[in-house]
């Protein structure tokens, strides 16, 4: 059975971790690109989410990810009207496998919707979604 992406990112973002401390600058990088391309091809891009999904390596820590996002809302015409900048916290629970929280304002009371998209997102398989 495949893993899925929350799991893949917590997997690789601990090896990356365990690279630090080791000194393995190379498998660091190998960590750090999956990471990455994680992101890029797994999370929530375009359909709003126009800027994509980037992985906050400072922030995260190996019991919380952090992922940063940014939202391009529009008005009641179809008009672009403004940015929310947004992070995507995800930490473990043992009943449903990973909690989401998302920082930032609610404007047009857009974290529903996030939280749904990226619920999605990180319970699919890579490629799946």
């Amino acid at each position: 059975m495949e893993k899925k992406v929350y799991q893949q990112l917590a997997t690789s973002y601990t090896a990356f971790l365990n690279c630090i401390e080791s000194g393995n600058k190379e498998w660091e990088e190998k960590h750090e690109q999956t990471i990455t391309d994680l992101c890029e091809n797994s999370l929530p891009h375009g359909s709003g989410f126009d800027s994509g999904t980037s992985f906050d390596f400072d922030a995260s820590k190996k019991n919380r990810l952090v992922l940063c996002t940014s939202y391009h809302h529009m008005d009641e015409s179809g008009y672009y009207c403004g940015w929310s900048d947004h992070n995507v916290v995800v930490t473990p629970d043992l009943q449903s496998g990973f909690d989401l929280r998302i920082t930032g304002h609610n404007v047009r009371d857009i974290k529903d919707y996030m939280y749904d998209i990226f619920s999605i997102a990180l319970d699919s398989v890579p490629g799946e979604w």
